[in-house]
């Protein structure tokens, strides 16, 4: 008896549920197909209705209003003049009623980030932006903040101005207060005009609105894009929630049956051992998911728009653009649905966990400088994981500055300066720029990207380390970087703390490699003290001799011999003698005839490097001195992340 009253409150649940889930979609789906207009806005049909319509016409949750014949959408308290309805591409195009005319204003009401996107009628994919309105007590000269011409307190004390793109709370200066926000089209251009930003507000902003979707939502389910084609399908999945109550009515089931049948508890022990085993797992697998889950939404006002797997497959046209190989994972082109080029890193390494992973989101997401690469996006779900940059058309810098035998370096020495300067001052930002010092960990050629111009720009955050400015080191569990590159109280503490030199040291290595256009440590160097570039640099700057330049002018020598000589500083086998990346962008800026020669940097001569010819033609470098295995690190020029 007791078996058949469970069997039959089993069954009773289950139609319950059910009925739940499409009693409301399919109420919903009978709305009668009406037709209304309003001024330009003609066939005003489903799933739109207007205020006054009779009860059965369109859906009442996407609901117009018609005022002084002009078609009205009221979305989030803010009030938007409707300038078209696409019924083929499910899409609706509003402009905020104060910017309708192109004049300068504020908006009619504060929209925000989260409001747009967790609004369940319009789950649109379209790529936005958002304008941002402060009022200022003081002139602000920040090249990201565009003056209100027409707005201003008395006496010109208070000063009205917008951001385009770019603006977060946490970055709001202390003589400004927050206004309001909007959306608005998406602009390629960084940091437009006032009036370019007027132009895009008036032009207003795209939300797809997808009845399918919503329902879906509202029966506690997961929508997602099916095809990634214009207009967009969707198809609905059962939540995890679902699944969730599903697993305990089940685990019920199994409790009530082993009171039932606690006679025989001896034949059933097994089964709900593995059952019990088998619901810890999947527990404990849900736990590292609502975990990343859990931290994602502690940091979600710091993190860049987040897209899901299926998106990133029908961006990167399943995978189809290998762009190259990281320690990481792998690099593929893509490209958004606005024809905007992106790099999509695909992380593949399981041993890289979830607090490397919001590491690497959130200290990129907060990073806006021209000589850093922009993060755009990125893609958490389940164990996929994905990072979304601004594609660099240009590779990266170790593509173009290691000499081919015969060419010469592909870059002019005027380029080169301008692409050590740049990539020094975009280190120098993430040691002071930002709330926290960033520490990079791993900066070498094949982490500065070029951009369509060759703007150097670092990259590649997934070693990186953060910690308050006020502290003069940093603990480390253990040597990370790149072998060749790595600073020398990474390998051991008898050198020093690790601290934001160890970035200098890096940045030293890579500009001596910059100027010599190749590899420090070259074991079929022609002679035997070039084999290590540092040493044999050092050794004829010191000697008052040249750097063995053909066909360069005086100007062009001074630029070698500067790049060289701040390289010998920032390579100091003590941190403590190096100088700060504040310092090295000043001396790169100096004249050459203001630089000292430093101290040499190495503790002994590289001069007893033996050479081993191997059987396979390959060179070893056999070194006796901590520093030089250090410098060489491997008996080959393959450099390898550690």
């Amino acid at each position: 008896m007791r078996k058949e009253i469970l069997s039959t409150n089993l069954l009773a649940f289950f139609a319950l549920l059910i009925f739940s889930f499409t009693g409301e979609i399919e109420t919903r789906s009978l709305q009668q197909i009406c037709s209304s207009s309003c001024g330009s806005i003609r066939n005003i049909s489903y799933p739109f209705r207007l205020k006054g319509d009779p009860p059965s016409c369109g859906d009442s949750d996407y609901e117009l209003a018609c005022e002084n014949n002009v078609t009205i959408l009221e979305f989030h308290s803010g009030k938007y003049y409707v300038k078209q309805i696409s019924y083929e591409m499910r899409t609706i195009r509003v402009v905020d009623v104060n910017f309708s005319n192109g004049t300068c204003n504020l908006p009619y009401k504060s929209v925000s980030f989260e409001e747009v996107e967790g609004d369940i009628r319009y789950q649109g994919r379209f790529l936005q932006t958002y304008a941002s309105f402060m009022n200022c007590s003081t002139i602000i000269s920040d090249p990201a903040y565009r003056r209100l011409p027409c707005l201003g307190g008395n006496g010109n004390t208070t000063h009205f101005y917008v951001i385009y793109n770019s603006f977060r709370l946490s970055d709001l200066p202390s003589v400004c207060d927050f206004v309001s926000t909007t959306p608005l089209a998406f602009s390629n251009v960084r940091h437009p005009s006032y009036e370019a930003i007027l132009s895009l507000l008036e032009s207003g902003f795209v939300l797809e609105w997808s009845v399918e979707c919503r329902d879906c939502l509202l029966s506690n389910s997961t929508c997602a894009i099916s095809t990634y084609e214009l207009p967009f399908n969707y198809h609905c999945s059962k939540s995890d929630s679902v699944v969730l109550i599903v697993t305990q009515v089940f685990f019920s089931f199994a409790v009530s049956i082993l009171i039932v049948f606690g006679l025989i508890a001896r034949f059933i022990i097994a089964p709900i051992v593995i059952f019990v085993f088998l619901i810890h797992k999947f527990q404990k697998e849900r736990k590292v998911v609502d975990n990343v889950e859990k931290i994602l939404r502690n940091h979600q006002s710091l993190m860049p728009k987040r897209y899901s797997y299926t998106e990133v497959i029908a961006m990167t046209n399943h995978f189809r653009d290998k762009l190259g190989q990281g320690g990481f994972g792998s690099v593929y082109r893509g490209q958004l649905p606005g024809g905007f080029l992106i790099a999509v890193k695909m992380l593949e390494n399981t041993k890289f966990s979830a607090d490397e992973f919001i590491n690497e989101v959130s200290t990129i997401g907060r990073i806006h400088h021209v000589n850093v690469v922009e993060l755009l996006g990125f893609c958490s779900e389940g164990s996929k994981r994905a990072l979304v940059f601004e594609y660099m058309p240009n590779g990266s810098l170790d593509r173009h500055i290691y000499s081919k035998k015969g060419k010469g370096q592909s870059f002019s020495w005027e380029k080169l300066f301008e692409i050590a300067l740049g990539t020094a001052r975009g280190i120098e930002y993430l040691h002071n720029g930002c709330d926290v010092c960033i520490l990079h960990f791993d900066i070498k050629p094949g982490n500065i990207l070029l951009d369509h111009s060759f703007t150097p720009k670092v990259a590649d955050f997934g070693l990186a380390k953060f910690y308050p400015k006020e502290f003069d080191f940093v603990s480390v569990s253990c040597t990370r970087g790149t072998i060749g590159y790595i600073a020398p109280e990474l390998v051991s503490r008898n050198f020093g703390s690790v601290s934001s030199k160890s970035d200098v040291y890096s940045f030293g290595m890579l500009l001596l490699e910059i100027a010599g256009g190749r590899k420090n440590v070259d074991a079929k160097a022609e002679r035997s003290s070039q084999v290590y570039f540092p040493s044999w640099v050092y050794d004829n700057l010191d000697g008052g001799g040249g750097l063995e330049l053909e066909n360069v002018t005086e100007i062009e020598i001074e630029t070698a011999r500067k790049l060289c000589v701040v390289g010998l500083w920032c390579i100091q086998m003590k941190p403590s003698d190096r100088p700060s990346m504040i310092k090295v962008v000043e001396m790169l800026e100096a004249n050459i005839d203001d630089l000292k020669m430093p101290p040499r940097p190495f503790s002994s001569s590289p001069q007893h490097v033996a050479l081993k010819e191997q059987s396979d033609s390959s060179t070893e470098i056999i070194s006796e001195s901590m520093e030089e295995r250090l410098y060489y690190g491997a008996s080959s020029s393959h450099q390898s992340n550690v």
